[in-house]
């Protein structure tokens, strides 16, 4: 589903007044510097004065609060509880289900780990004994010998009595299925009354109309923020007090950030402050999508945001710059280095572009490394891919080469080079999509760490489990939470009658609970949620399968890389030969493979025309290129590359010659740079240059340039 319909700014639908004083004129008619009344006091009574205008909120809030006819709400209550009966009942059913799974993995690891194991063990130690020529080895050896032998005799134990509850789990197993498909057939049953209920609570007009959303949002605003800190706030100084006076006056902006999930920690003055600092960098920041990314930066990082610096770089800010992040986003977006859809994104949505903690400057190098690397990334139509599927084809899977990062390199450009687990491979998949704007979160599960992120078709959960299988670090909590969330707010016109309920429930003093598996919330709190699944059962939403689930902790999918195909013209294989001798022969003028292999693929350059990619995975592959010399005598040879890692060459065989020339590629960091020249022999007329790859890593070759000496 594409979200033409959804990615509008919330302001243009939620226009509203206050206390009979137009928002829009207010804000124009007020001075930067200009302190209202209310906001003059000092001290406690300023804290006091904000307190009173909260009491006054919840009253004038609790009074347009519609009455619920007794029976309904009973009725409702009664169905959700058996609701919440069900969903017990289907744990039950689900861990019965899942006791031959467990059964399998204990009685595969007595059989693996544990006599394997000990077995080899044994072996090792018998061998020692073997070789023992002192008295002290072979006592070492014995024990060694002794211990293992416990150790199998302990395994085949275990052995036998995990096998037997396997046995009878095996046996139990159909009961187990029928009670499985029983209790998911009496959820959904559940469900439904569930929603049945909730919709003769009759609270579609209540629920639907704005006319309280300045009030709400207002009340939502203040209470997270305290009359305490706001009073503190503004006591710094006149411009304090003017922005919080500014923000108290404007119910559209209030609006906009409770929708939004408001400021991190409440902290709303300090998201004041960087709005207007932000919009007083640019103009552009004031409408429009530049207007929703400076607001999102705004709340985000109200926390200030740790920077997570080169170790080397000692000077380096340790906080990440509001103002310098939108102006980074600004100019790129500007510049039309971003992913297309990012101007539809929301407020919400830009918040988990713009939380990064790496530097604005390590951003532009993620851009710039992909477009010279794998352009073919960008350009991929499969969104559940595009821009991560570099950790996919370049991060390897393993920790023996992080000893090797270097202190003046940033964190995810050590990634790059010397791969790592699941943790270092999610955190370099969330920054290769921030860094093109789309926005992403870590979705981490037990002992395994994957992520999350934005597709104009919903979230999909990448390099890990499908959604169920853990949780993020979002105050939705539980995935399926968070990701019935999103689908919600992807129906930009309904979502809003869910933040009334949540704000609500806010103002009569629930606890803030925002999803029904992340808590059990109260009686406003669950009736936005019972309206975001009604919002996601009619807009018929889909969740997306989980991808690369199955390299999660491989260094190489067993589903095959689709690379999305060049078409590679004459023009584009042309070999030149200059007046002065000069030859250069573009990268994918191959007299051999003369298409993309599964290792060797033609691919459009940034560079204009196209180039090679020599990818990391798939086996070594030659490749050849024919061509005429117009002289025969040395020539020194060069080659235009990319490479993401160290350790890196190519060796050249000219015409059938026993030895190879080794041309040693230069670490690039991701970007393009010439290798330095070495020397070879051509023959007049015809030769052929015959290239084989050394280094177990990927490279991206341009062209090869040839002068005679």
């Amino acid at each position: 589903m594409m979200r033409s319909k959804t990615v509008r700014s919330l302001c243009g639908l939620l226009v509203v007044t206050m206390f009979g004083i137009s928002t829009v004129v207010a804000a124009r008619e007020m001075n930067e510097e200009a302190v209202p009344a209310e906001l003059a006091e000092v001290g406690g009574e300023l804290e006091e004065k904000l307190d009173g205008q909260l009491q006054i909120l919840k009253v004038q809030i609790e009074q347009a609060m519609p009455k619920i006819a007794g029976e309904k709400k009973t009725a409702y209550l009664k169905a959700r509880d058996a609701e919440k009966a069900a969903v017990v009942q289907l744990g039950a059913a689900q861990e019965s289900r899942g006791r031959v799974g467990q059964a399998e993995g204990l009685v595969g690891h007595a059989k693996g780990k544990w006599i394997g194991g000990a077995d080899q063990g044994i072996a090792k130690a018998q061998e020692m004994l073997k070789k023992a020529t002192t008295e002290a080895e072979r006592e070492a050896a014995q024990k060694d010998l002794v211990k293992w032998q416990k150790d199998r005799k302990a395994g085949v134990e275990a052995l036998e009595e995990r096998q037997a509850a396997l046995d009878r789990a095996k046996l139990e197993e159909p009961q187990a299925i029928q009670q499985l498909e029983a209790a998911e057939k009496a959820l959904a049953e559940a469900q439904a009354n569930a929603l049945r209920a909730f919709d003769q609570l009759d609270l579609g007009d209540f629920l639907t109309s704005d006319k309280l959303d300045a009030k709400l949002a207002k009340y939502s605003l203040l209470s997270e923020a305290t009359p305490k800190v706001l009073a503190e706030f503004a006591e710094r100084g006149r411009k304090q007090k003017s922005l919080i006076a500014k923000l108290l006056r404007d119910d559209d902006l209030m609006i906009q950030m409770a929708i939004a999930d408001g400021a991190r920690d409440g902290k709303v003055g300090t998201a004041m402050q960087i709005y207007a600092a932000i919009q007083k960098a640019s103009r552009k920041a004031k409408r429009g999508e530049l207007q929703r990314l400076a607001l999102a930066i705004s709340l985000e990082h109200a926390v200030p945001i740790a920077q997570r610096n080169a170790t080397g770089n000692a000077d380096a800010p340790a906080t990440v710059d509001p103002v310098k992040r939108y102006l980074h986003y600004e100019t790129a977006y500007l510049a039309d280095e971003l992913d297309p859809y990012f101007k539809e994104l929301s407020v919400w949505d830009y918040r988990m572009v713009v939380n990064g903690e790496e530097p604005d400057e390590t951003l532009i190098w993620g851009r710039e490394m992909l477009r010279n690397y794998r352009p073919d990334h960008i350009s991929t139509p499969d969104y559940r891919w595009r821009y991560v599927a570099a950790v996919r084809t370049e991060v390897q899977y393993g920790s023996g080469d992080n000893k090797y990062d270097k202190p003046e390199l940033q964190f995810f450009q050590n990634i790059l080079m010397n791969g790592g687990i699941c943790g270092r491979r999610a955190f370099f998949g969330r920054f290769i999509l921030r860094s093109f704007g789309v926005p992403t979160t870590a979705r981490p599960q037990r002992g395994h760490a994957a992520l999350a992120h934005w597709t104009p078709d919903g979230w999909v959960v990448c390099l890990g489990g499908g959604w169920g299988a853990g949780w993020t670090k979002t105050r939705y909590q539980k995935d399926r939470d968070f990701l019935a969330n999103t689908q919600a707010r992807d129906v930009v016109e309904q979502f809003p009658q869910v933040k009334r309920a949540q704000w609500v429930g806010h103002v009569v003093g629930e606890k803030q609970v925002f999803g029904f598996l992340s808590g059990d919330p109260d009686f406003w709190h669950g009736l936005a949620l019972y309206k975001q699944r009604q919002i996601i059962e009619e807009a018929e939403m889909v969740a997306l399968a989980a991808v690369g689930t199955d390299i999660g902790e491989a260094n190489e999918s067993r589903v095959p890389e689709t690379v999305k195909k060049a078409a590679v013209t004459e023009e584009d294989r042309k070999i030149t030969i200059s007046r002065s001798g000069v030859i250069t022969i573009p990268a994918v003028a191959c007299s051999h493979p003369t298409n993309s292999t599964a290792k060797i693929s033609f691919m459009d350059s940034n560079l204009g025309g196209k180039q090679l990619h020599y990818g990391r995975l798939s086996g070594d592959e030659a490749f050849e290129y024919t061509f005429d010399a117009p002289k025969a005598g040395k020539y020194q040879i060069s080659a235009r590359v990319v490479t993401p890692s160290w350790k890196q060459h190519l060796l050249v065989t000219v015409n059938g010659a026993e030895e190879p020339t080794d041309i040693a590629l230069p670490f690039t960091v991701g970007m393009w740079e010439e290798t330095e020249p070495v020397e070879i022999t051509l023959a007049k007329g015809k030769n052929i240059l015959r290239f084989t790859h050394q280094g177990g890593k990927g490279t991206t070759i341009k062209d090869f340039t040839l002068k005679c000496k």
